[in-house]
């Protein structure tokens, strides 16, 4: 990103953000968060829409920066709020995340330092983890778009 990170810490408006449920053969790719914001968590690969960039073009480049796979977004399938305060009840983030079905198109998973682990799960096995809020329902209703899911 060429947006100066530090701004999102207690930043003075709220940030666009895209991801992307990428399903191959039925399955979707998950990530853990390697830090903040939702260090630890799984959820789905992606981040900041730079200046200029559309978000198609935006959830194509967060998933290369992110994992090296090469894809194609179809279809936008909701929207995410996530706001945290901190214990003085500021907003410390605050991002509007913009969920996308998109399919896998080229490319084995290389991880860079924003992740920590990935998998390429059926929806089902997504409630086994600890996720970031409404991962599975975001999933769910990818799924149902791509057509990977009835």
């Amino acid at each position: 990103m060429s947006d100066d990170g530090n701004a999102r810490v207690y930043p003075t408006r709220p940030y666009l953000a895209v991801s992307a449920a990428i399903f191959r053969d039925g399955r979707v790719l998950i990530v853990r968060r390697a830090r903040p914001p939702a260090h630890g968590l799984y959820t789905l690969p992606g981040g900041g829409v730079e200046l200029g960039e559309t978000l198609e073009q935006a959830v194509v480049r967060e998933v290369r920066e992110e994992t090296a796979l090469e894809v194609e977004p179809v279809d936008l399938v909701g929207f995410r709020q996530a706001i945290a305060h901190d214990a003085a009840g500021r907003v410390e983030r605050h991002f509007v995340i913009l969920p996308f079905a998109a399919r896998w198109l080229a490319g084995d998973i290389f991880l860079n330092e924003e992740l920590s682990d990935a998998h390429w799960l059926a929806p089902a096995e997504i409630s086994d983890l600890k996720t970031t809020e409404g991962l599975a329902q975001v999933v769910v209703a990818a799924g149902v778009r791509i057509g990977a899911l009835r």
